[in-house]
């Protein structure tokens, strides 16, 4: 048995259906597909991770560095507000 189920999005932006087509024909896909596609992958993700955590995972395989410690003398803070 086949899935009738249907979604009309009524007063779409024009624009943004228009992003949307292009899009869909770049990947070869028709209309309908892509935006069950772009649904799918937004509802899929997960929502309790936040940005922080998202930047980590899209980097993560790339590897990691360690960045130099910073020397400051006591006062470096105030001394940049002297002039002010």
């Amino acid at each position: 048995m086949a899935n009738t189920d249907s979604l009309t999005i009524e007063n779409l932006d024009d624009a943004l259906k228009a992003k949307l087509q292009v899009r869909a024909v770049r990947a070869g896909r028709s209309i309908e597909e892509e935006a069950r596609i772009i649904l799918k992958t937004v509802l899929e993700e997960n929502p309790s991770q936040n940005l922080a955590e998202t930047i980590h995972q899209r980097f993560v395989g790339l590897g990691g560095f360690d960045l130099p410690p910073i020397d400051r003398a006591e006062g470096d803070a105030q001394s940049l507000f002297e002039d002010l």
